[in-house]
């Protein structure tokens, strides 16, 4: 049920200046090339990935920057984890073209991507030499950062608000952070017909991983109340307009709710993240699923893992949240219950992923920088046994 008595387009049409310049509304996508300049860019390059580059959003963004005198160029050699490979190769285009500035469009893998093409096209050291480690991020040749200008294309992993990029390390099989403030687009354009024509089981899977981003930063111990209110209002958000879009893929109003929603959740876990992350990272770079099914598969075992510690805070929640039964154990099951709505899986050995590699998952996730935020501190016995759960659906 829409929360206005009729959808009107217009109220989905503002600019915002928090985290960062936000252009959100139908159609924004058509203003590209004015913000491009509004950047000071010239020859901004696309980068996008195989999937997107074939679509007509893709092309159309090329020649309307091309119409308004821009040489844009194309990037899409950015796989579902993108590696140091892709980003890479991605410096290579940027410097080979000529170009002035990132147009980061498609989801959070190509974002990411792209934003560590921005970071990576001023630097002499290599890519592993900003992860998010120390003071690593101190050695940024910030003068010759690209502009970024962020255009999602999902509504799940919130890439378009965040400082950093998570890239695929294949030698070590693991995922890596890549850290600079100033990695944060300059621009993002949230324009919700761009999600329109996404499939239903994309759309559930990223719209559960805005929520588990909004859930893990509202779970998280650090002090950080603005952060805590935007999480709670994303949430609230995520519950009553992601099942509609999921059956309904061209709810606008729906759509712009949940683009809002991941946008509100990447901004909250500034707070911190959790045990879902940590073990989604580590499925992630050992199996190359997708990061937002994997959170949300692993949602309910890791809260329950966690109840002890967030019991009371949870129950606050599923007051504001607006749930029937606001214990505990009444949000565990609204959050089985929304998965099995939106047909996401109740285990990991329902996409493929058995209990093999246990121990090394285990390692992998207590070593994840999210695992710093997770209410309990758990060892890797703990996440292992959290992993085992997930992949026999025992809650």
């Amino acid at each position: 049920m829409s929360e206005s008595p009729s959808f009107d387009p217009k109220m989905f049409n503002a600019n915002w200046h928090y985290p960062t310049n936000i252009r959100q509304g139908l159609g924004r996508i058509a203003k590209l090339p004015t913000f491009c300049k509004e950047l000071g860019m010239k020859a901004p390059l696309i980068v996008t990935d195989p999937g997107l580059v074939a679509l007509q959003m893709i092309s159309e963004a090329q020649t309307n920057c091309q119409n308004d005198g821009l040489n844009c160029g194309v990037f899409s050699d950015v796989t579902s984890n993108p590696t140091d490979n892709n980003v890479e190769n991605g410096v290579i285009a940027y410097q080979e073209g000529g170009y002035d500035g990132v147009i980061a469009f498609g989801g959070g893998s190509a974002i990411d991507a792209a934003k560590a093409i921005a970071l990576m096209v001023g630097q002499q050291g290599s890519l592993w030499d900003y992860e998010d480690v120390a003071s690593n991020w101190r050695t940024v040749n910030t003068e010759k950062m690209a502009p970024v200008i962020a255009v999602p294309t999902t509504s799940g992993t919130g890439s378009e608000v965040g400082r950093a990029s998570v890239i695929t390390d294949p030698q070590k099989q693991v995922k890596r952070i890549i850290f600079h403030p100033n990695m944060m687009p300059s621009i993002v354009i949230l324009d919700a017909e761009l999600t329109i024509g996404l499939p239903p089981a994309l759309t559930a899977a990223t719209g559960m991983d805005a929520f588990s981003h909004a859930l893990e930063a509202y779970c998280a111990p650090y002090y950080h109340p603005m952060a805590e209110g935007i999480a709670v209002e994303a949430i609230r958000l995520i519950k009553n307009y992601l099942p509609r879009v999921c059956v309904d893929g061209e709810d606008l109003e729906a759509r712009a709710q949940v683009m809002v929603a991941s946008s509100m959740g990447a901004t909250a876990f500034q707070r911190g993240l959790g045990g879902m992350h940590a073990l989604a990272h580590s499925l992630g770079a050992t199996y190359n699923s997708h990061h937002g099914l994997l959170n949300a598969i692993l949602m309910p075992y890791v809260l329950k893992a966690n109840k002890s510690v967030i019991e009371v805070r949870i129950e606050r929640l599923a007051r504001y949240i607006g749930l029937a039964d606001c214990t505990f154990e009444g949000f565990l099951s609204w959050i089985v219950e929304l998965r099995e709505q939106i047909l996401i899986p109740h285990t990991l050995s329902e996409i493929g992923i058995d209990a093999s590699k246990t121990e090394l998952i285990g390692k992998m996730a207590t070593k994840d920088a999210t695992a710093g935020g997770n209410p309990i501190t758990f060892s890797e016995g703990q996440y292992s046994k959290i992993f085992v759960s997930a992949v026999n659906g025992t809650l």
